[in-house]
């Protein structure tokens, strides 16, 4: 039997580790890969699952093709298979994404969104494809909770205004009702933050297993080369053993001589230590993309106020944003000395993130820059500034781009929820976010945080 390979190992542990439902198909469409996050949201084991060609029987009560079975068989008209569900994915070239309800998943059923990719050799054939699924049933609930709530605020506002013209006795009961709403909607918003996080991560997840594939794939290629090294290694260290005896005699010593020229000995000697040290940068590579998407999806409750150093916020949250940015803009980091500043540092990290990622959908057709500028507005405020050269921001739009559900793009490529957020989070900083924008030209979003907190801004 043929023992798993370390690198194997290492891709096996990634997927029960990765926090988003994954699994995985090779080309004949048999499951390969079924993490643990797949067991606990969709209820088959591993073992259930595993050498089988049954990845749609937790969703569907007949056979039928999910999008990583579509991606594999090369379909072009997925759309065919899931009307009105299913777009391109704008982070990978071939990947696709889909929304959908499944009553038959859980008590009550669930909102799940799928996003497949493929996986492709080092030619470029298409061996297999990933496929991850994120339960957005909360996100769902709660933005219909949020417009129940907003709707029934702007309800109570007008009947109460018009109740006060005639009963003004009645306004300190008409104050404690609206008191009760907002406490309702400042609620439904702090759970959309974190389920505004969930999201990225998930239209994230995809780019960053096509990231992880790049070092995991030089580490296969290194491991297997030194193989052969070794085995020419043991083979030179064999002959040598058998001359032990006889190394007098010319014939043996001239064999050795060849041999040992023949392999080259001395550059093995150095080309072995260099493979190892490859192979420890691609493993450091895995690691540090993995810890920083792990830290950005920790959840903000129980987070307290601390001193932050904003520029290692800034690397972390571009290093998860990569696969979203690279293809769009090249990053040009400007940093100036400032101090550390007290904040809710994962809350800044997602101000960041909605800023970077705004800046890289802003692009046009031509491949544009985002530059990211820290320094120092007064001696108690620090400034950061996002700007980027895309298309700009319409006048009549510049009033509202704060507003929650409003956005500029296309159905289906936003929420409208990302700079509604990152206003919200530099308020409860004690903070405010300056715009500055011209069509054709671009956008500079600045940022301007205290450096100490107080009890007032919180």
């Amino acid at each position: 039997m043929k023992l798993p390979s370390q690198a194997e190992v290492a891709l096996s542990e990634f997927f029960d580790g990765h926090p988003v439902a994954t699994f995985a198909i090779n080309r004949h469409h048999v499951i390969t890969h079924w993490n643990k996050a797949c067991e606990q949201l969709l209820g088959w084991t591993r073992a259930c699952m595993v050498g089988t060609r049954n990845q749609w029987q937790p969703f569907y009560a007949k056979e039928r093709p999910l999008l990583s079975d579509l991606i594999i068989d090369g379909d072009d008209n997925i759309d065919h298979h899931y009307p009105g569900h299913s777009k391109r994915s704008t982070l990978i070239p071939g990947a696709y994404e889909s929304e959908d309800f499944f009553p038959n998943i859980g008590a009550s059923g669930h909102w799940l969104h799928f996003t497949a990719a493929p996986l492709r050799d080092a030619e470029g054939n298409v061996v297999g494809a990933i496929e991850t699924l994120r339960d957005v049933t909360e996100r769902r609930v709660a933005e219909n909770a949020l417009r129940k709530a907003k709707d029934g605020l702007e309800h109570i506002v007008e009947k109460r205004t018009a109740q006060l013209a005639h009963a003004n006795d009645r306004l300190e009961d008409d104050i404690r009702q609206l008191t009760e709403l907002n406490d309702l909607l400042s609620t439904a918003q702090q759970q959309l933050v974190q389920a505004e996080k969930m999201a990225s991560i998930g239209q994230l997840a995809a780019g960053v297993a096509h990231e992880i594939n790049n070092p995991i794939g030089y580490i296969f290629s290194n491991v297997g080369t030194l193989q052969n090294y070794l085995e020419q290694l043991f083979e030179m260290l064999g002959a040598y053993q058998e001359a032990e005896t006889s190394i007098a005699q010319p014939a043996v010593t001239a064999r050795l001589r060849a041999m040992r020229e023949r392999i080259d000995l001395d550059f093995l000697r150095q080309d072995i230590p260099a493979l190892m040290r490859e192979s420890r940068e691609g493993i450091v590579r895995v690691r540090h993309i993995v810890e920083d998407l792990k830290d950005f999806s920790r959840a903000d409750a129980s987070q307290e106020w601390s001193r932050a150093n904003l520029h290692l916020g800034i690397d972390s949250t571009l290093n998860i944003v990569a696969n979203e940015v690279k293809y769009r803009a090249d990053v040009v980091k400007a940093y100036g000395d400032i101090p550390e500043i007290e904040c809710l540092p994962l809350q800044i990290n997602q101000v960041v993130l909605n800023l970077v990622i705004n800046a890289a959908q802003a692009m046009g057709p031509e491949r544009g820059t985002i530059t990211l500028r820290t320094g120092m507005a007064d001696g108690q405020t620090v400034r950061l500034e996002v700007e980027d050269t895309g298309h700009g921001i319409a006048p009549d739009a510049l009033s509202r781009i704060f507003d929650p559900f409003f956005t500029t793009k296309a159905v289906g490529k936003g929420t409208g929820l990302g700079l509604s957020l990152a206003y919200g989070i530099v308020q409860k900083h004690g903070g405010r976010i300056e715009v500055d924008t011209e069509l054709g030209r671009g956008s500079c979003f600045r940022v301007l945080l205290p450096v100490r907190h107080t009890e007032e801004q919180s």
